[in-house]
């Protein structure tokens, strides 16, 4: 089986509902073709770095899933061109550095810095400042 990766943009003039609607849509269909979804990852509403559509925010969506063969990726692809909710799409085929990426990321591996850490760092730069402050201090 085949690891694939599609991220897409649905217009934030939608109600959430219907937003939800079309996340399902594509997850229907991707199951239509005999795949396995693996993550739905609604990532929210989120600001665009250049207008599209005349649209500065978008609702993204990423579905992870495998697939026995990617015949079917046209299809899909063309699918998502022709419905005028979908702003913006990327298909992409994972390697296997690529799923397990995601599957760590999922797991709370990848993207968390702990607490304790992150204190012991913070308190190492408070120190050193203090010590250039005070030698500028004596040097006058």
């Amino acid at each position: 089986m085949k690891n694939y990766e599609v991220t897409f943009i649905v217009d934030p003039v939608l109600s959430g509902e219907e937003i939800k609607a079309t996340a399902q849509t594509y997850v229907e269909h991707l199951k239509s073709e005999g795949c396995k979804i693996v993550h739905v990852d609604e990532m929210g509403l989120s600001q665009m770095a250049y207008p599209i559509n005349k649209r500065t925010s978008g609702v993204y969506y990423c579905i992870e899933f495998e697939a026995p063969s990617g015949e079917f990726i046209d299809k899909m692809e063309l699918a998502l061109r022709r419905d005028e909710r979908i702003m913006r799409f990327l298909s992409v085929k994972l390697d296997k550095y690529g799923v397990k990426y995601n599957a760590d990321k999922r797991a709370g591996k990848i993207g968390k810095v702990s607490k304790k850490k992150k204190k012991t760092e913070d308190s190492k730069k408070d120190d050193r400042r203090g010590d250039r402050r005070d030698d500028r201090r004596d040097g006058r």
